[in-house]
């Protein structure tokens, strides 16, 4: 057939120059349920050329990619067989072809309607951190159904791209980036919408095989965000009632807590290191514990007898030693302001990501430690005891099934609504 032998000429000849914008394989056939489209786009996997395919379904997206051989024959077996027609948009023309009931093929070519030059660089393509054609964005009230942010949730959908932003980061530079399998806990999963983001960003974006699991102490929470993975066939997400206390599982390699209060930070991240976690997020807040064992060294008194300036400087010694500690445990350690969220004006974030161990490293960092503790009088943080436990007592995770239930105790989480 001398239009599809064309239509496959021009596909290879616009892949060698690089100009290919996306190709998208449409009126779907096939007997899978829910499949509409694929978009295909040509990507650079580990200096590879590579042609990515995302299948969209109705309520989600799975990307596989393929060298680019294998790729154009994948298209081959596809196209005149399950998919009926193909559009082509390059930065000099689009091309379109389509197969009639009876069969028959038809090839026709128009002026460019893209002008986006394409980037195969698999890395920058994760850049995007989210599109906001996700189905989970809608059926969480961030999108409307055709896909515009609701103007009320416009901070929320900034919170979420920076997020993944921050994440994205963490993971290229931990050694998760060179596996397909992760396994993700975020403590205070709230209603859900980071933890869906993550889990959508991982297997949608990343094409990582993800398992993702939230865990909340809201009854109502946990209920809610069940039934929209089970809607939209999100089958490695799972959402349990319990706490950073009652709740540890067997596995992580991503530990997510925001909004822990005082010192269930202290827990959590207690609980990243001991089940060695590749990368640990923490948003600390309502930080109260060594505000009553600080003595305000003579030199800073007449800074610190205002109240407020007392608060901040507890704020920042708790964190302080809270970083250094992570990285005695051999973490790479970043303090910073993440973003401003409306439920609350606490805005930090620990983000530690696992290095390698060094004896010296450590004696230093201890060092350290101590000395900021003999200067403002400290005696110990919760996080410092709960890893002298690891000496005395090894940590032994049990894991507990999602249907366990728990009363919420010291260790709790802010009312977070991410």
């Amino acid at each position: 057939m001398a239009e599809i032998d064309q239509f496959f000429t021009l596909l290879r000849e616009y892949l060698e120059k690089n100009s290919i914008i996306k190709l998208i394989l449409g009126k779907y056939r096939g007997s899978e349920d829910g499949l509409k489209n694929i978009e295909i786009k040509s990507v650079s996997i580990k200096s590879q050329d590579s042609l990515s395919f995302v299948y969209q379904y109705k309520t989600k997206d799975i990307t596989k990619n393929f060298p680019a051989g294998e790729g154009i024959e994948a298209i081959r077996g596809l196209l005149g067989g399950d998919f009926k027609s193909a559009h082509l948009f390059s930065l000099t023309e689009d091309i379109q072809i389509e197969f009639s009931k009876r069969g028959k093929c038809m090839l026709s070519r128009s002026k460019a309607t893209c002008g986006n030059t394409p980037d195969k660089k698999h890395n920058r393509e994760k850049h995007r951190t989210i599109d906001q054609n996700r189905p989970f964005l809608t059926t969480l009230g961030i999108t409307n159904d055709e896909h515009q942010v609701i103007p009320s949730m416009s901070k929320k959908w900034k919170q979420i791209n920076v997020f993944l932003e921050i994440f994205q980061q963490a993971l290229l530079s931990s050694q998760l980036s060179k596996t397909q399998n992760i396994n993700v806990v975020d403590f205070g999963s709230g209603k859900g919408y980071l933890t869906f983001a993550v889990y959508d960003f991982l297997r949608n974006s990343q094409g990582m095989d993800a398992q993702v699991t939230g865990i909340e102490l809201r009854e109502d929470l946990v209920r809610f965000c069940s039934n929209v993975a089970v809607k939209l066939e999100m089958d490695n997400l799972h959402f349990c009632q319990g706490d950073i206390k009652s709740y540890t599982p067997a596995k992580i390699q991503v530990m997510i807590a925001l909004h822990a209060c005082d010192t269930a930070t202290d827990l959590a991240i207690f609980t990243g290191i001991s089940s060695g976690a590749e990368i640990i997020m923490c948003s600390p807040c309502c930080h109260k514990e060594l505000r009553q064992q600080i003595i305000v060294p003579p030199v800073l008194k007449p800074m610190l007898r205002f109240g407020v300036h007392l608060g901040q400087e507890a704020e920042m010694l708790t964190d302080s030693l809270r970083a250094l500690l992570l990285e005695a445990a051999g973490y790479e350690t970043k303090v910073f302001e993440f973003i401003s969220l409306e439920h609350t004006d606490k805005n930090k974030m620990i983000l530690a990501v696992k290095g390698e161990r060094s004896p010296d490293k450590k004696a230093k960092t201890l060092s350290q430690i101590n000395a900021i503790k003999d200067f403002y009088g400290i005696k110990e943080i919760q996080l410092e005891a709960l890893l002298k436990t690891t000496v005395e007592a090894p940590f032994l995770p049990t894991e507990l099934s999602c249907s366990d239930h728990s009363k919420k105790d010291d260790f709790s989480f802010s009312q977070s609504t991410l």
